[in-house]
């Protein structure tokens, strides 16, 4: 039987294109049991860095002298970790704003001609826990629809950056009617991958042995989704969680980087409070314009790109460091809430970082990392070699274990960030 790539398997209302039969990873896995503990996980990325004189302590270890930045977070000392020397293997300050795209992959090239991105952190984790909860992960931005997540096979995910639209999928019941039209939509896609499925065993017979492996790979992945289907279904029976909270207006304002990034930490917090999701990533904003903060009169990116020029230098600081008490508001929230008698700060680790070393330069060495939370021994600096730093993708496996999942390489790891020790 002759195949080729454009051999399809029919359905009356849907084409199904076959996998080629190249080499498919799963499309999902599971750890096969929930733990006892809900471990969750939230990584923000900054895309236009974090000034590093105003973000890194100049002493090491546990007695280090706090940084301006990290001034804003002393109430939490004891409970974040600031490392210092990380970068992603294979970066270039060429395409410094672009390695956006690896911040949470760790994929080498971001922005060079042929650049192909792999799974995210958020996702790899979702393959494991992600059933476990309504939402498997949130995709979050403070601007447009760009933001961290991507999928196996290196697709981003579009990112929600209307505050008001996210809270309503979360916990807005809709009518009746909408609720069995979701069921309805769902029982059809179960129903076509059913015909599908058919339909491809039956080529089976007229395969090649190693195609014969790739076309099993590839039924095993529609069994998968038609599994997340049963389970979609399953949770749209079910009441969302109610919450005694106003619903959020979206802030039309571009520039507004620090009241829209309010609103998304806002939601995270009840996001993991109602144990909606574990898993969320957030692209915090860049504009281009003024920010409404007193005594800044130029645009963030502008501040970014300073040249060293102290008027901007010190207009940045202003911007940063309200940033900075968004964080600290938001490890505040977790740390009030309680979840069986441990706080939601210890259940969840808080990442905060960028694919920018320095935005004057566009050094994509030396990013800035703070880890809070999540189970984690804080309180002190780690700090790198630079010029001979570990990948940053050790700390995602050891964010990765820190979920409970058992793995010890992700992208291009060499092992889990040394000094980074559970509690």
């Amino acid at each position: 039987m002759q195949l080729d790539r454009r051999t399809f398997l029919r359905t009356a209302s849907l084409s199904v294109v076959l996998p080629g039969f190249t080499s498919l990873a799963p499309l999902s896995r599971s750890s096969g049991e929930s733990h006892a503990i809900p471990r969750r996980m939230i990584c923000i990325c900054a895309p236009l860095g974090l000034h590093p004189d105003h973000f890194f302590p100049d002493q090491v270890g546990r007695d280090y002298a706090l940084s301006p930045y990290l001034e804003v977070l002393r109430d939490f000392r004891e409970q974040f970790t600031v490392v210092s020397g990380l970068a992603h293997a294979g970066m270039s300050s060429s395409f410094a704003h672009q390695a956006s795209a690896s911040f949470l992959t760790g994929a080498p090239g971001a922005g060079r001609p042929g650049f192909r991105n792999s799974i995210s952190l958020d996702q790899f984790a979702a393959d494991f826990i992600g059933s476990q909860t309504r939402f498997p992960s949130l995709s979050l931005s403070g601007e447009g629809a760009g933001g961290l997540s991507w999928t196996r096979t290196g697709a981003l995910i579009a990112a929600d950056n209307m505050p008001s639209r996210v809270f309503a999928r979360l916990f807005l019941e809709g009518k009746a009617t909408d609720v069995q039209e979701q069921i309805r939509r769902i029982e059809d896609g179960r129903s076509i991958l059913d015909g599908v499925s058919d339909q491809a065993k039956s080529l089976r017979s007229g395969l090649a042995a190693n195609d014969r492996d790739k076309l099993d790979e590839y039924l095993t992945s529609l069994r998968e989704l038609e599994q997340r289907m049963v389970k979609d279904e399953s949770w749209a029976r079910k009441p969302k969680p109610k919450v005694n909270v106003e619903p959020p207006k979206d802030i039309p304002n571009a520039s507004d980087l620090i009241g829209r990034t309010r609103l998304l930490f806002d939601l995270s917090h009840l996001a993991f409070q109602t144990d909606s999701t574990r898993l969320i990533t957030i692209m915090l904003a860049g504009s281009s314009f003024a920010p409404p903060i007193q005594g800044v009169t130029l645009g963030h990116h502008d501040l970014s790109h300073h040249g060293k020029d102290p008027s901007k230098l010190e207009q940045l600081k202003i911007v940063e460091i309200e940033t900075m008490k968004t964080v600290r508001d938001l490890i505040a929230k977790l740390e009030q809430s309680s979840e069986d008698g441990d706080s939601l700060l210890d259940r969840t680790t808080v990442f905060l970082g960028s694919n920018l070393g320095d935005g004057s330069s566009h050094s994509t060495k030396n990013l800035p990392v703070l880890i809070a939370g999540g189970g984690f021994k804080h309180g002190q600096h780690l700090a790198f070699d630079p010029d001979n730093p570990p990948p940053l993708c050790n700390l995602y496996v050891s964010m990765l274990q820190r979920l409970g999942i058992e793995t010890d390489r992700f992208s291009s790891s060499t092992g889990t960030l040394t000094g980074l020790e559970m509690v």
